[in-house]
């Protein structure tokens, strides 16, 4: 080969020239692994404290103010043992809390606005306190805007609770969180991947479909991740897949019917001293006014009077020719009727007539059965007068 055909031949690339071996980096390290904070251990800041303030507050209900006031001393000896400082205001209504100079976790105050929050939600304070843990974390669903008809919204909402809790007991089992339902949010407390569950079974109940199903896919879930042989394989043929079935909804009796479109807007509703101005009451006295309204309620009184005397003499009117037909067609089945069941006493009688022929012919000589003898008369005794 020459050094033309040489240098046109393309060279390969050594990605792997400046890639050295991480002898402190392999597959058993966790790199999702939360480490804790511990001071005491060496962890510190560069600087070895922080450089800004940093501070969040939340509002919190009136109905909340009395337990708040009560356990706020719990809450502050919590956080100071952070070096987080921490303010209730009633006036605002308000809870704010902020580092100080010897804060030096950096994370925890972001634990500590999550905390503010769970109590402004009415959760207990003993269990938000649990939400300063490195291993525990919190999330606050907002599900009032999911649905728009109210009514809708508390059947679903009281589905996701379920009867006397039972729903919502199985469902922290499952996932195993501490899950809160107030109003128009739920609050869930736990680790990242039962939050996660906690959220899909909560936004799909929302969504009109019924927390049972969901919880039955947790329960296969949790019985798959037993078996060390299946925890690499694909679960879907184990999973039940729920499809929704189409059912046609009742169609309105009375549809509303559009009219042609004009870009004009309606014409303004009169007000009462337009009608006033309209009929001349405006310009009557007081006087004359409640003169022409008594005028008006007897007019209407001796029209609803006409009427019922109307109604009463309807009674009273002969029939027309139309209901006098009717009349004449019924009576003339009823006599076909009539007929038809004087034939068959006829035939019924004769037959009867023949029977009693024979019976006489073969019986002259007893005529007892036709000769009165008197036995079964009984005498009647005349009272003679004393």
């Amino acid at each position: 080969m020459s050094d033309d055909e040489q240098d046109t031949q393309p060279q390969k690339k050594n990605h792997n020239k400046h890639r050295r071996d991480k002898p402190w980096d392999n597959d058993s390290i966790n790199h999702w692994e939360i480490k804790s904070w511990k001071a005491e251990e060496g962890d510190a800041l560069p600087g070895g404290s922080l450089l800004e303030e940093s501070s969040f507050a939340t509002l919190f209900p009136k109905y909340r103010e009395k337990y708040l006031r009560e356990v706020w001393p719990i809450v502050t000896r919590a956080l100071d043992k952070y070096s987080i400082k921490c303010e209730l205001n009633l006036v605002e209504g308000s809870m704010t809390v902020f580092t100080s100079k010897k804060t030096s976790d950096p994370y925890i105050i972001l634990k500590a606005r999550d905390l503010i929050k769970l109590l402004a939600r009415s959760i207990p304070c003993q269990q938000a306190l649990k939400v300063l843990n490195d291993d525990s974390h919190s999330e606050i669903i907002k599900i009032g805007g999911l649905v728009r008809n109210k009514e809708r919204f508390v059947k679903r909402r009281q589905r996701l609770i379920g009867p006397d809790g039972a729903t919502l007991k199985a469902l922290e089992l499952l996932t195993e969180c501490y899950i809160l339902v107030q109003g128009n949010t739920v609050a869930v407390m736990g680790s990242v991947k039962g939050i996660k569950r906690a959220r899909e079974v909560v936004i799909d109940c929302m969504n009109n479909i019924h927390p049972v199903y969901n919880i039955k896919r947790l329960m296969i879930m949790k019985e798959l991740a037993k078996d060390p042989k299946l925890a690499t394989e694909d679960w879907s043929r184990f999973l039940p897949s729920f499809k929704k079935k189409n059912v046609q909804r009742k169609k309105p009796k009375n549809k509303r019917i559009k009219g042609s479109y004009t870009p004009f807007p309606p014409a303004q509703m009169q007000s009462k001293v337009d009608q006033q101005l309209d009929s001349g009451e405006y310009f009557l006295s007081e006087r004359q006014r409640k003169a022409r309204k008594l005028e008006e309620k007897q007019q209407e009184s001796i029209k609803r009077s006409i009427e019922k005397r109307m109604d009463k003499e309807k009674d009273f009117e002969a029939p027309t020719s139309k209901s006098s037909l009717k009349v004449s067609t019924s009576s003339k089945s009823q006599s076909e009727s009539t007929n038809l069941d004087i034939d068959k006493l006829k035939e019924k009688f004769s037959a009867a007539g023949s029977k009693r022929k024979t019976s006489s012919s073969g019986n002259t000589n007893d005529m007892s059965d036709f000769v009165d003898t008197g036995k079964g008369k009984k005498k009647k005794k005349k009272r003679t007068k004393e």
